[in-house]
């Protein structure tokens, strides 16, 4: 398991190296000039001269790189273009927006898929699994941002029990929590609808195993036999979909935390974007990337723990 744990982490950190390199290639083609951009079309050649200067821009490609990453390496992640301000400062200020909102999204899925997808496999064939299986589709084919809307208008706008937008900030606990509640369930409600589609897939699968047949000699329900040993035997998939559902969440909370004017990330490169901040784009890809990779390290160690074949096999 050592070995194991050891060459998967051999693997994350080429990962993120080449991550960073492609990040970093990717926005150099990008047309257009900061320092032009932020001096504006009448700006004379010496001066933007100058703040191509300042800001390292007349360097070549390899020492920018060079020193952005190296940089991010010891936890500077530079200064900002537009706003001149430390970018990493910048980004711990969002990742208290961002990261509650992607947990607690996270946290809401699992809480609504687990439960979802057992009661549709424990009654295959019925009119509940039917209709949940309908429901989910549902939910797969929305976009949350619509869904988002929808949420606004009924929970906000109709009822008056959530606030539509913004964040006040975590001076109020609960005022905040509130604030996150209506993005949080934008982002979770389709990601519930995979994962309990999955869920309810690979339970099927599982009941066809001799154990359950065991199981169920034994005189334990189909209930029983799923919750007590089909779920162990089929969360292997469910593992790998939260994995990939982290990406899902990152990439969809640019959108959300825009219809919902929350200060998180999303709104952080957004904004970055239009001004032509390439520093505060490449440090946030850069970090919203590295945890896409770290999670996904860790659903591979998780397997290790779902899954004592694969223990022995290693």
């Amino acid at each position: 398991m050592l070995r194991y744990a050891l060459t998967r982490t051999a693997s994350l950190l080429l990962s993120l190296l080449l991550a960073s390199l492609v990040i970093f290639l990717v926005l150099e083609v990008v047309p257009g000039d900061p320092a032009s951009f932020m001096l504006g079309l009448n700006a004379r050649p010496e001066t933007v001269a100058a703040l191509r200067t300042e800001l390292g821009l007349d360097a070549g490609p390899v020492a920018r790189y060079l020193g952005w990453i190296g940089g991010v390496l010891t936890g500077d992640f530079g200064t900002s273009y537009a706003y001149r301000t430390p970018v990493g400062g910048m980004i711990l200020d969002r990742l208290q927006v961002s990261l509650p909102l992607a947990l607690l999204a996270l946290a809401l899925s699992t809480a609504i898929a687990l439960p979802v997808g057992l009661w549709a496999a424990a009654r295959r064939g019925r009119v509940a699994d039917t209709g949940i299986m309908a429901a989910t589709q549902l939910g797969v084919a929305i976009p949350n941002f619509w869904f988002a809307m929808l949420l606004v208008l009924v929970f906000a706008v109709r009822l008056r029990w959530l606030p539509a937008g913004g964040f006040p900030g975590w001076a109020d606990p609960a005022a905040a929590l509130r604030a996150l509640i209506l993005p949080a369930v934008a982002l979770a409600l389709p990601q519930a609808a995979i994962l309990s589609r999955v869920l309810r897939a690979a339970l099927l699968d599982t009941l066809s195993e001799d154990f359950i047949r065991t199981a169920r000699a034994k005189g334990l329900t189909r209930g029983q036999a799923l919750s007590r040993h089909a779920l162990r035997n089929a969360l292997i998939p469910v593992l790998t979909i939260l994995g990939l559902q982290v990406s899902f969440l990152l990439a969809g909370a640019i959108i959300i935390e825009n219809v919902f004017f929350l200060p998180g990330l999303g709104r952080l490169v957004f904004q970055a974007i239009s001004q032509r901040d390439l520093i505060v784009v490449k440090s946030v890809v850069l970090l919203l990337v590295a945890a896409v990779i770290l999670v996904n390290f860790l659903v591979d160690l998780a397997y290790l723990a779902v899954d004592p074949r694969l223990r022995h096999r290693r």
